[in-house]
């Protein structure tokens, strides 16, 4: 056919119809031209015999004429690490006279076949076999890519994860912190008494975040405490080896399916912002809930092969001890947190979790407070509850113009933005009066959220606050007392109460 090259099969077809049809009819069966027949014929050789020795020849010079031999060769050989681009830029800088832009691509072919011919050897992957209920890994992953927003507020936060080599079931949780022991534990935890059961062999990665600014004696417990907390389930405790994520892969893959999911379910949900942070929690549960509900089956199986719970729990918390300051608060992992005034001086046990703190004064628990994160450059940050200092506050206004943990003493934007509308009315006193008035209204009214409301609408009217009529506004509402009618029986009916004989008398 004209335009088309014979292939081997047309050669037998024809040499096989040949034997029992006319030249013409063989050819016509196996879709070649009579021309093509006459010439198999004289000669019978195979297409593909035909053309192995026969050498491609270049129709243009070839551009690294002259260079690779004398340059690129020794480099590769010297350096096998080389990659393409570097080596093109060094040739930029030796021959600069010529358009070495152009040549990108094929430099790019003649290294990647070099490599292939005379490249040193690779690492080779050697693939798994996982039988059921033999090994769960858990890994954390980055989410700030998906700019996530709660009530407007970017979200900064990884996850944590964990899946079963065998059936793929994963479970995943929001974390707050980066990679740490803690977050390990709480999250490791929480899957297997969601999975209502324990692998032989627990894995994770080196968790280098987390060891990475530690002593070696602080490496050391964090390993021991490591492997108490797979011993408590029974799981052989491994890790893979820094820097090699392969080791992994079993659950490396999972990430990636993971965050495409997340990342196409927001779409669908038409918005990234959440309400809270429980409900963004809730909306990964309930993701990862409907990607396990396909693996049903498998996961049933799996879990003939799980080792069961303990009876309880195991630590998955660290703990500190803290004296409370004058200023009615403490210093712990370079972040200030207050408490109620009434522990000034009392020494406190807390448990530092992921995303809290619980605070114990002797056995008795006293409160929980949300964890904060220290800021870069060796910065403090502050986690402020205005209802611990507000009472004080009361007392020493003028104290809240230079208080070095102001800003986070608001407990809404609304609340900082009057703040700075105040100030720049020009009477710093004046300013710090009805601040404080306003942050003891909304403690002691409990209306908070209503009294921000108000103060949004202030600001866009371009008003101050009367903080009279605000107390007004607020006051607790006295409802009037009920009527009551009472009625007196006539005097002569508490007769009847009296014996005969008495009344007879």
């Amino acid at each position: 056919m004209p335009g088309r090259h014979v292939t081997d099969q047309q050669v037998r077809i024809y040499m096989e119809f040949r034997r029992q049809h006319t030249q013409l009819i063989a050819a016509a069966k196996a879709g070649i031209s009579e021309r093509t027949a006459r010439r198999i014929e004289r000669d019978p050789r195979l297409p593909s015999q035909k053309h192995a020795g026969r050498k491609r020849r270049r129709q243009v010079p070839d551009p690294l004429d002259g260079v690779w031999e004398s340059e690129i060769l020794p480099l590769l050989e010297s350096r096998p690490g080389l990659r393409p681009i570097a080596l093109l830029e060094e040739m930029q800088r030796r021959h600069p006279d010529r358009d070495w832009d152009r040549l990108r691509r094929t430099l790019e072919r003649r290294v990647r076949a070099w490599h292939g011919l005379h490249g040193p050897e690779r690492e080779v992957i050697f693939r798994q076999d996982h039988p059921p209920g033999r090994q769960g890994l858990s890994d954390f992953t980055d989410m700030g890519d998906l700019a996530v927003t709660i009530a407007g507020q970017a979200l900064d936060h990884r996850l944590y994860h964990f899946t079963l080599a065998y059936s793929g079931w994963e479970y995943a949780e929001v974390v707050l912190g980066g990679e740490s022991y803690t977050a390990l534990a709480c999250g490791l935890q929480n899957a297997l008494w969601a999975l209502a059961g324990a692998p032989a062999e627990h894995r994770s990665d080196s968790l280098s975040a987390a060891f990475r600014n530690l002593d070696d004696d602080a490496r050391a417990d964090q390993t021991r405490r490591y492997e108490a907390l797979c011993g408590h389930y029974g799981m052989a405790a491994t890790r893979n080896n820094p820097g090699l994520a392969h080791e992994n892969g079993a659950i490396e893959s999972h990430h990636g399916h993971l965050k495409r999911g997340i990342e196409q379910a927001l779409i669908l949900r038409g918005g990234r912002d959440f309400d809270s942070l429980e409900a963004y929690r809730s909306w990964i549960a309930e993701l990862v809930g409907h990607c396990n509900a396909r693996r049903d089956k498998l996961v049933e199986l799996e879990r003939a092969h799980l080792r069961p719970l303990p009876p309880r729990r195991t630590t998955d918390y660290d703990e500190a001890t803290v004296i409370v300051t004058a200023s009615s608060g403490f210093v712990l992992r370079k972040v200030f947190y207050t408490v109620p005034s009434r522990l000034i001086g009392y020494r406190l046990r807390i448990r530092l979790y992921d995303d809290r703190l619980e605070c114990f004064l002797g056995q008795s628990h006293v409160l929980t407070l949300r964890r904060g994160r220290s800021w870069g450059g060796g910065r403090h940050a502050h986690v402020i509850d205005y209802r611990h200092v507000i009472h004080s506050l009361r007392r020493k206004p003028m104290a809240l113009l230079n208080l070095v943990y102001r800003d986070a003493l608001f407990p809404r934007p609304a609340y900082r933005l009057m703040w700075e509308r105040l100030l720049a009315a020009g009477d710093a006193r004046s300013a710090c009066k009805t601040m404080v008035g306003l942050l003891a209204l909304a403690h002691e009214r409990n209306c908070e959220a209503e009294l921000a409301t108000v103060l949004a609408a202030e600001l866009d009217q371009g008003g101050l606050p009367e903080l009279a009529d605000l107390r007004t506004r607020f006051a607790p509402s006295c409802a009037a007392p009920p009527a009551i009618s009472v009625l007196l029986p006539a005097i002569a009916s508490y007769d009847v109460l009296l014996p005969a004989t008495g009344a007879a008398s």
